[in-house]
């Protein structure tokens, strides 16, 4: 399977003066190398680009992504002008992205364990058909790639192979 949209395409959606300011904002905040920068920013533009393409899908669903990831997502919105013009007018949904902070206990509490283990499962087939197969450097990044590689031992290529999850569907017995 390969990648759709490519990491060039994600960055030249930000603008390049955007996304060097979201690299260096990175580095200052964490301290991490410039190489680590850049990927948690390539991440954080996977993530809106599949909000923004898939609403239907993933729409009001807890955020997947660690920390840091969320703290970039919050210095692009401080970008006022230039975050509007990305979501309305460069991602693929022409909406602006609303964001609401919510932990994911309290998230788990509302629709129950089972329900947010099901929506956390949805980004991945979707991840996968549009910027290609999950690879090692995505593991800091999204909890639940993490999570299924590490703690259910699951190799990246079974994690990049996950079929979506479709809703159980009501079937009758046949009795009278």
């Amino acid at each position: 399977m390969s990648p759709r949209t490519t990491p060039d395409a994600l960055r030249t959606l930000l603008g390049e003066p955007l996304h060097e300011e979201a690299v260096r904002h990175a580095q200052r905040r964490t301290g991490v190398r410039r190489p680590y920068a850049e990927r948690q920013v390539l991440e954080c533009m996977r993530y809106l680009y599949l909000v923004s393409a898939h609403p239907d899908r993933l729409g009001g669903l807890f955020l997947p992504v660690e920390q840091d990831i969320d703290e970039i997502w919050h210095f692009l919105i401080l970008q006022t002008r230039e975050y509007r013009a990305l979501c309305e007018e460069r991602l693929p949904g022409g909406f602006f992205i609303h964001h609401r902070s919510i932990g994911y206990e309290d998230y788990q509490a509302d629709p129950g364990r089972e329900r947010a283990v099901e929506e956390a499962l949805r980004w991945i087939p979707l991840y996968c058909a549009e910027f290609g197969p999950v690879d090692e450097g995505i593991l800091p990044h999204w909890t639940i790639v993490r999570f299924l590689h590490e703690a259910l031992d699951l190799s990246l290529a079974e994690i990049s192979d996950l079929e979506p999850f479709q809703e159980p569907v009501a079937t009758s017995t046949g009795r009278n």
